[in-house]
């Protein structure tokens, strides 16, 4: 997008609107109007944005205003994300879309933040001392943004109730694996009848088994990385590794395909699927998938789907590509919209800059699908028909 005027505007009065959505969740006019003031801000070209520089951006005297919106004035930011949440389906929406789980880091100094300790951080690529949040990003032909978020706490936070006390975490909130804040997600998702076809992850969330046969009792059709160490049920194994299941395999069974579009142009890779667990409903298929490098073909990645009868092999491919598009969402939300810039502390204060971050990214993520439906309007023949299938639509 552009920085001219035009652009401003479209991009205030586009916040005015997804503000407008939950403005009635605040009782008073000074956490409303620092809310909308904060948005404006982390959509701002501003070289740092913490409360300083948006409580400068947005005329205020000094940070307090800012302050107290994050970190001392009641406001429940689940709500407001639900608000959020569904003005991403409003203007997004769509049957086919993917719902994709990852997690990002946000490094830190010291140890008073909500979560902080030394731990791997995929951001950074080593173990540093960070905090990880576990993310939800919805992903669709038009466009790609985040719609939940949590804070993992370390068990060493989660064993000390008054550390976590004065980090503002309540005695009920207990451990939880990655892997559980991801279910739980994708169950608010399910709830709250955000429609959408299909589930992917990384290997750390894939390689559950639990989460993978909750998925599929739910009939939630998936395509969950895992590692060559899983197993799988086959005619000739209960517990078959499934790098066995591609030893041998014929030449021409693999593909070579992109998987979409990365940062050095298409993601070409060698790809091969075997069917597994054959005794099951005659309408819904078992795959293990092999994902192999064709410069250096001893690299090999593996994913296990759930999936329609009729899905072919580019489907498959399609879905566990869409996987990049969470990558994606942390580059733009911390590049356009603060999402890593913030100076809270407190447990509640980080859920609430995310969610805010979060309302400007989908902001930004629906003028892109409007700019980008305005172009294929004037440069498209109109069609005569359309084809969906839906899959799970609440």
């Amino acid at each position: 997008m552009g920085g001219d005027l035009a652009d401003v505007r479209l991009w205030a009065g586009e916040l005015d609107a997804v503000h407008e959505r939950f403005v009635h969740r605040f009782s008073r006019s000074e956490p409303r109007e620092s809310a909308l003031a904060y948005m404006r801000g982390l959509i701002a070209p501003l070289q740092r944005k913490n409360g300083w520089t948006l409580a400068e951006e947005a005329g205020h005297e000094g940070p307090d205003r800012i302050h107290r919106m994050l970190n001392r004035i009641e406001w429940d930011a689940d709500e407001v994300l639900d608000d959020v949440r569904q003005y991403v389906v409003d203007n997004l929406g769509d049957q086919d879309a993917v719902l994709v789980v990852d997690d990002t880091g946000f490094l830190k100094k010291g140890t008073r933040s909500a979560g902080v300790q030394r731990q791997y951080s995929g951001t950074a690529g080593r173990t540093e001392n960070c905090q990880v949040g576990v993310f939800l990003a919805y992903a669709t032909s038009r466009g790609r943004t985040l719609i939940d978020r949590r804070l993992y706490l370390p068990a060493s936070w989660t064993d000390d109730r008054e550390r976590c006390r004065r980090a503002g975490v309540d005695d009920e909130v207990a451990f939880e694996t990655k892997v559980a804040m991801a279910k739980a997600m994708v169950r608010r998702a399910m709830a709250d009848r955000v429609p959408f076809r299909w589930v992917t992850a990384d290997a750390a969330y894939g390689f559950s088994k639990g989460w993978r046969s909750e998925l599929e009792r739910a009939d939630v059709f998936h395509v969950m990385a895992t590692t060559r160490h899983d197993t799988v049920v086959t005619r000739w194994a209960i517990d078959h590794p499934v790098h066995d299941l591609f030893n041998g395999l014929a030449r021409q069974k693999w593909k070579r395909r992109s998987c979409g579009t990365g940062a050095h142009g298409p993601r070409i890779y060698d790809w091969a699927r075997v069917e597994v667990r054959p005794w099951h409903r005659p309408d819904r298929r078992h795959w293990v998938l092999a994902r192999r490098s064709v410069s250096r073909p001893g690299e090999i990645s593996y994913y296990i789907a759930y999936c329609p009868v009729e899905t072919t092999l580019d489907d498959l491919i399609r879905i566990a590509g869409s996987r990049w598009a969470i990558e994606e969402c942390f580059q733009s939300a911390k590049q356009e919209c603060g999402l890593d810039d913030y100076q809270v502390r407190r447990y509640p204060g980080w859920h609430r800059h995310m969610t805010l971050a979060m309302a400007a990214h989908a902001c930004l993520t629906v003028l892109r699908a409007r700019e980008l439906d305005a172009g294929k309007a004037e440069t498209d023949p109109p069609s005569s028909s359309t084809s969906a299938s839906p899959r799970y639509d609440g």
